[in-house]
């Protein structure tokens, strides 16, 4: 049976810094590179030319910068930037990123976003159906066939992915066919918070802050600017 390749682009003015990607890449069977581009303007080529499902992209490139020729796509595969520059995160993940790679990263720290970025195109399969009373302390999640009952202390985040929820617990990741926001009207405020439009935090899980991340485990969440104060307000948190 023949492995699902995915279909990246590499967008990077620094031919060393394509290199490493293009490296990491061959190390992993489910990913295929099918172009590498020096400029946005060859990227919007590659992309005319290719079927594209992940980007990586660089944000600080001559002419037009990752962040502006993102902004010119009108639909664009899942993105992955790959930067020096750690202030510009937020307004990435403000454009629907799907992760952010400060360079220099490990191929552990690779790898950890390519499979966000699978995930995101994976289909959904699964279904989300509850039963509960307004004392209850979980949910019943309907996946692959089993319902599962979901405590909340078991969730740390949840993140939208386009109509669909992604939900982690330490233990498993579910993929319920439900919105984002059919989830956040389930959860009860006084635990979960959201830091971002896209993302739904346990806050109970905090691990650390720093800077505009919040941080589960070794999970890296993003802190919106427009979500910053009332996430810090519900944390309790005074800086």
């Amino acid at each position: 049976m023949n492995q699902h390749q995915y279909k990246c682009l590499i967008v990077d003015d620094e031919p060393i810094a394509r290199k490493i990607v293009e490296t990491y890449i061959a190390q992993y069977p489910v990913l295929q590179v099918v172009a590498l581009c020096a400029n946005a303007i060859e990227a919007k080529l590659a992309l005319q030319q290719h079927e594209v499902d992940i980007l990586f992209l660089d944000i600080n490139m001559p002419v037009l910068d990752g962040l502006g020729f993102l902004k010119t796509l009108r639909r664009h595969p899942q993105v992955i930037f790959t930067t020096a520059y750690k202030e510009y995160a937020v307004d990435a993940f403000d454009l629907s990123a799907c992760d952010y790679l400060l360079k220099p990263f490990s191929f552990e720290r690779f790898i950890l976003a390519v499979d966000k970025a699978i995930d995101r195109l994976r289909p959904a399969t699964s279904s989300f159906t509850y039963n509960q009373t307004p004392s209850a302390d979980f949910v019943f999640l309907k996946t692959e066939g089993r319902t599962y009952k979901l405590p909340f202390n078991d969730i740390l985040y949840a993140e939208a992915n386009g109509n669909y929820t992604k939900i982690l617990t330490e233990s498993r990741q579910y993929s319920p066919s439900m919105t984002f926001s059919a989830l956040e009207d389930l959860l009860p405020d006084s635990q979960f918070v959201k830091t971002h439009r896209s993302f739904l935090i346990n806050k109970t899980k905090i691990t650390h802050l720093e800077g505009n991340r919040v941080f589960i485990n070794s999970y890296e969440i993003p802190i919106g600017s427009n979500h910053r104060e009332s996430f810090l307000k519900a944390c309790g948190i005074t800086l």
